[in-house]
This record gives structure tokens, C-alpha cells and sequence, in this order.
């Protein structure tokens, strides 16, 4: 894997059955040996405690894990150049693929003060446990919704699953722990659709409805207004060091499967007009979207950032996601680091987190404000995009 040194980056072996981003040959779905006998190349399936479905730890059998399995954000841009502007075409269409934003947002005729909300989001899984991991994928698939002010009305599964490699018993178990989170959402499972694959995949298609006049969306932030974060960071860390050791963070755990509903309605209620959800593009790279779309710079103070409680010895003992490095190696064209602030600051700042909070432009109760946005300089600078300040 891949570890900060300094300002080098060295590779740390992977050992057989652990794997992350980049797929070896130990990361290939194999079918599951009996319970106690040797696997592939002569090594036992991790056993796991606390009342997981036999031996299996699924995190094993997926070569990512969670919001650090997308794309880059400049690979996921090139692509999707050429269906941006659709609102031309479309005037229905408020919010589509322009500005990054968390989902789509499209009117509905006769009613000017209700639109839709359309998104989706799945992933492999992000920790051992079927159940969590179902919890964890729902949360993070709605939290798009919340993130645009609106309210979940719908949801479908969405699944692949290696059905000659792991049990349907897991599948079930996903399915249960995401009904129980969009049960507390008020969010009703309506159905989904399922393929065989080579590595299990969950996730959710939720449908929503926001007010137009009161959304929250990626090119409404307005200088001078602060920078509020809803949850601590270090999640894509933690579970990198998950997957490679069977470590267990219930307080990573817990965080992913809390809702951004009160955060969001209290952004409404506030009046603010921007947000945007912390996930697999890490704290600089969803802030770096922000400002680009609203035409804004960002100053960040670092020591104000909140990380869960176990995440800085992750990080310096060498567990950090691929994700994060990409994240980190797309955004840094864009950052003004004052000295004092290290690689390994920088590198958590752009963690890839699954199911994080909100990153609002204004200030809400509970949240911890990080920094605030600035004007941007009228020299000509907008073609550059934005410069986000680490202090």
C-alpha cells in the first residue's frame, strides 16, 4: 500500500487476502473454502468476531471499499464533459451535471413550489459486517437528498453479487440493515434490481422532493460567510485500516450510519443556500467544487478540523486509501499551504470518507466551524479556479 514519508510516497507489501485500491491477484472473488481450511495459496479466511455470518469478512472480496472506490474527480469531469448544459434542452432540469452537485434536481409541471430530487450511490463493502454495511450504504445514498435540502420520498436497492462466491444469507443481511436506515429516514424500500458479479455491490436509487426556492446546491456560496462541517473526519482511514487488519471502529461505524436530515433542516431553516455533502472526494476536493461552481476562494484552518479519535495513528502507521492520494494529487493545484502544515495534514484533509456529514456555507447548531469563504480576487483568476488556503 501506499504511505506518506515526508514528501515521499513508498509502497508497504500487501499480505494475501488484504487489498484495497489497486487489484492484484489475491483480490480475485474466489469461492469460499470450507470453514477452518486453507485458501488460496495455502492461507485461512480471516475469522471475524461478534456474530458475523461464518468466517467471512467482506471487505475481502471487493478491491475497493466504499465512497474511495470512485472514480477521480478529474477522470469522473473528463467523462462527463459532454453531458453538461443539458438545461438548454431540458429548462425542467434546475440542477444536472454542471456544477458537481449532490444530485439532480427536476421541476415538476403545475407545481412551482416542488421539484424532484433524483440520485444514486453504491458501493463494495466498506466493512466486514452484512448488516452495517447495508445500514452504511442506505446512509450515504440519501444523504445526497439531504444534501440538497430536500426530503426522501423513495428508494430502490441496487445490487451485484457474487453469487458462486458468498452466501445470499449476506445479501439478506444488507438488505435488512439498509431497510432499517431508510425506515428511519421515512424512506420506503419500493423495490431494486439485481445482477450477478464478481464482487458485491449495494447501494441505493433514492427519489426525493425539495422545495426549489429553499435548495441548497453547490453555486450558492457567498463570500464571507463561514464554513460549517456536521461530522469528523477520518472515516476513509479508519476503514483502510479496517480491511487490511479486521480492526473494528464503532465510533467510525456509528458515524457513517447517522443521517444528515437534521443538518440539512436546520441549513433551511437558517436560510443558507449551499451545501454539499463531505463523501468520496474528501473535505478539499467536494470544498474545491464548491468554489469553482460559485466563483468563491476558501480559507481552511486546519486545527479546527475535527477527526475521530483513532485517526492520526492510523494514518501514521501507513493506512491511508488510494482515494485519498487522488484526491489530494487533483485538488493541490488549487491550495495555498501556510508553513507548518505537513503532507499528512494535507492528506487527511483530503480523506475519502463514506456517508460523511455536510460541508454548509453558513454556520448551523452542532456543527464545527473550519474556515469561511473569501471573494475571489477580480484579476482574471476565474479560469484558474478557486485557491483554497490551509492555515
Amino acid at each position: 500500500m501506499a504511505e506518506a514519508d515526508g514528501n515521499r510516497t513508498r509502497l508497504r507489501r500487501i499480505p494475501p487476502h488484504i487489498g484495497f485500491e489497486d487489484r492484484g491477484a489475491h483480490q480475485v472473488p474466489r469461492r469460499l473454502p470450507a470453514r477452518g481450511r486453507p485458501g488460496r495459496q495455502g492461507h485461512r479466511i480471516p475469522t471475524y468476531p461478534g456474530g458475523v455470518s461464518g468466517d467471512i469478512r467482506l471487505t475481502q472480496y471487493a478491491a475497493g471499499g466504499g465512497c474511495a472506490c470512485k472514480l477521480g474527480p478529474g477522470v469522473l469531469e473528463e467523462l462527463t464533459n459532454g453531458l453538461r448544459g443539458q438545461s438548454a434542452t431540458h429548462p425542467g432540469l434546475l440542477i444536472g451535471l454542471d456544477d458537481g452537485d449532490d444530485a439532480a434536481v427536476m421541476t415538476l409541471p403545475g407545481q412551482p413550489g416542488l421539484a424532484v430530487v433524483s440520485t444514486t450511490d453504491f458501493f463494495t463493502p466498506v466493512v466486514d459486517r452484512a448488516r452495517d454495511w447495508g445500514r452504511i450504504a442506505a446512509a450515504n445514498a440519501l444523504s445526497d437528498v439531504y444534501a440538497m435540502g430536500g426530503t426522501p420520498l423513495v428508494a430502490l436497492n441496487l445490487v451485484g453479487w457474487p453469487t458462486d462466491v458468498l452466501p445470499l444469507s449476506l445479501l439478506e443481511e444488507t438488505l435488512a440493515g439498509a431497510a432499517e436506515i431508510a425506515d428511519r429516514a421515512g424512506c420506503p424500500l419500493g423495490g431494486g434490481h439485481s445482477i450477478a458479479a464478481p464482487e458485491p455491490v449495494f447501494g441505493l436509487a433514492v427519489t426525493g422532493l425539495v422545495n426549489p426556492a429553499r435548495m441548497l446546491r453547490n453555486n450558492a456560496a457567498r463570500p464571507g460567510l463561514p464554513l460549517t462541517l456536521t461530522k469528523p473526519l477520518g472515516l476513509g482511514v479508519l476503514n483502510n485500516r479496517h480491511k487490511q487488519t479486521g480492526q473494528w471502529f464503532p465510533e467510525a461505524v456509528a458515524l457513517m450510519c447517522e443521517l444528515n436530515d437534521t443538518a440539512a433542516r436546520q441549513a433551511v431553516a437558517a436560510g443558507l443556500t449551499a451545501a454539499t455533502d463531505v463523501t468520496g472526494f474528501g473535505l478539499l476536493g467536494h470544498l474545491a467544487k464548491m468554489c469553482r461552481a460559485s466563483g468563491v476562494d476558501a480559507v481552511i484552518d486546519h486545527r479546527t478540523v475535527p477527526y475521530l479519535a483513532d485517526t492520526r495513528p492510523s494514518l501514521a502507521a501507513g493506512y491511508v486509501p488510494g482515494g485519498s492520494l487522488r484526491n489530494l494529487e487533483w485538488v493541490r493545484r488549487w491550495l495555498a499551504v501556510a508553513d507548518g502544515v505537513d503532507r499528512d495534514e494535507l492528506v487527511l484533509l483530503a480523506d475519502a470518507q463514506t456517508s460523511g456529514g455536510l460541508l454548509v456555507a453558513g454556520e448551523i447548531p452542532g456543527g464545527q466551524v473550519i474556515g469561511q469563504l473569501v471573494a475571489r480576487p477580480g484579476d482574471g483568476r476565474p479560469d484558474a479556479g478557486p485557491v483554497i488556503t490551509i492555515r
